[in-house]
């Protein structure tokens, strides 16, 4: 996500001719869209993505049952 956000910045730059960008090169201005690209087919094809989301709905999970135990007035277990 980082990628797509310099690049949207170093687009405008060039775009609106704003500073030193304006001379740059359009290889380096669109450089981090590709990186961007590659960051992504990575992140799916290794599990990147999956396993964050997993992550993230297993958080939630035990979230929810944590809360529902305080509202319950369970004391939750010491480990």
């Amino acid at each position: 996500m980082y990628f797509l956000g310099l690049g949207l910045l170093l687009l405008g730059l060039k775009y609106f001719q704003i500073g030193s960008v304006a001379l740059w090169s359009w290889w380096v201005i669109l450089a981090p869209f590709g990186l961007a690209i590659l960051w992504w087919a990575w992140a799916d094809g290794s599990g990147y993505t999956k396993r964050r989301v997993m992550e993230r709905e297993n958080q939630k999970k035990l979230d929810r049952v944590e809360k529902q135990k305080a509202d319950l007035g369970i004391k939750p277990r010491k480990r």
